[in-house]
Order: structure tokens, then C-alpha cells, then sequence
């Protein structure tokens, strides 16, 4: 994989990208396919836990509560004992919920008919040009809302590191990591172009999945034959 493309954040976003999400113009032999970004509240929610958070903060402050509530026999006391807790959580689920938007505002996903492109970061821009013939394989994990995340499998020894991609990895893949497109409205149609692409840009068929596997693929399974396998549940 060739080294990502670095630049400094300034005042104006990206004021440097001579088309937005891409470290170049296009050429004019490659075609711009799709741009998107991550939905946000769903960023915070899958890859900051926003929500086990919130859940792990009110369980605290509800056991703090109820341990002055035995020591004192004063409802009003174990209340007014929750209120720097709860003021603490809250600034800190706040701090949590402004990354989540600030990294999906910095992010651009890019599909061209050659190759995926992330440009990823917040202070320190980072841009990861991914051609087709460099991906082994791609899954799909759909939410009822339709938002997804698309992981993919580089062919070796093709490697980026999972902390030069996070929060836009899949989770737990330390070893091998795999870049991936988080919390992307539509996916379905982006998993489609996607394929259509990779299929074009390879000459392979792509393969999707049974419908008794698709749990398996929405977590980013490897399909066989190094094809794309592009499925959901």
C-alpha cells in the first residue's frame, strides 16, 4: 500500500485539497463514482459507545445514589449526591459526542472506477489511496435505518496500521487490519457500487453470499476465491 498522503489541518478545512477528499485532481481517465461521510450520531453510537457509556455513567451514579440512600435515609440527600456525577458524565459524554461529529465532518469517503479513497483526521489529515486490484474482499453490515459499515480485506502484504485508520477500521482486526467505510447512509447502494467497480476494475466476478451467511459477511467476513463478498442483515 503507498504511504498515505499527509497535511497539516488549517483555519479553512482542507483549504490545500485540490478536489475535495483527494489528495490530487482526478485524472481525466478516472472517474469520480461517490463521496460520503460517516452520519455521525451513528459514528458515536458504533465506534466512541456513546450509548455504553451513558449506560455505564447512569448505572454509577445510580449506585451512588442508592449508597447514600442507605447511609442517610434521605432521598434528597442521595439526589443532591448525584449532582456532580451526573454534571461530570454529561461533560465528558459531550467531549465524546464532539469527536464523533468532528471526525465525521474531516471524513470523505471516495469511490472513483480505480480505486477507494479515505481521507480521515481531525488535527492531522490523512489521505489512503486503496486501488481495487489491492482488495481481496469487502463486507456489508446494515442497520434498519439503512446506514452500514463496509470493511475491507487488503490483499497481502499490503498493511496499514489500525491506529493510522482508527475509528475507520474494523474493530479487534489488530493483526491484519482492515480499513473500513463507517456509518455510510445508503450503503447498500454504495456496496453496489462498489462491486460493480471492483469487478470492472479486476475483470473477476464478484460473489456474494448466501442469505444463512450474511450475519457472518456483515462483520466483514472473507468471501472465497479473494472476491468480494457484499451482503447484509
Amino acid at each position: 500500500m503507498k504511504a498515505a498522503h499527509r497535511h497539516s489541518a488549517s483555519g479553512h478545512e482542507h483549504e490545500f485539497e485540490p478536489q475535495r477528499g483527494l489528495p490530487e485532481t482526478l485524472p481525466g481517465d478516472e472517474k469520480l463514482l461517490w463521496q460520503g461521510s460517516p452520519d455521525w450520531r451513528m459514528l458515536a453510537r458504533r465506534a466512541f459507545h456513546l450509548r455504553k457509556l451513558a449506560l455505564y455513567f447512569a448505572a454509577l451514579v445510580l449506585m451512588r445514589a442508592v449508597f447514600v440512600f442507605n447511609d442517610t435515609a434521605s432521598a434528597l440527600a442521595a439526589l443532591r449526591s448525584t449532582l456532580g456525577p451526573l454534571a461530570l458524565a454529561g461533560v465528558a459524554l459531550g467531549l465524546v459526542a464532539l469527536m464523533a461529529w468532528l471526525s465525521a465532518r474531516s471524513t470523505v469517503y471516495t469511490l472513483t472506477d480505480k480505486r477507494v479513497v479515505l481521507r480521515i483526521g481531525i488535527v492531522l489529515t490523512l489521505t489512503f489511496n486503496i486501488p481495487y486490484r489491492r482488495i481481496a474482499t469487502a463486507g456489508l453490515h446494515l442497520d434498519a435505518r439503512g446506514t452500514g459499515d463496509l470493511p475491507l480485506s487488503l490483499l497481502p502484504p499490503d498493511h496499514i496500521a489500525y491506529l493510522h485508520l482508527w475509528p475507520h477500521a474494523r474493530p479487534w482486526r489488530l493483526a491484519r487490519p482492515q480499513p473500513m467505510l463507517r456509518s455510510v447512509p445508503d450503503a447498500a447502494r454504495v456496496a453496489r457500487l462498489l462491486t460493480q467497480a471492483w469487478s470492472e476494475a479486476t475483470g473477476l466476478a464478484a460473489e456474494p453470499r448466501a442469505a444463512a451467511e450474511r450475519a457472518q459477511l456483515g462483520s466483514g467476513a472473507h468471501a472465497g476465491n479473494g472476491q468480494p463478498a457484499l451482503a447484509g442483515h
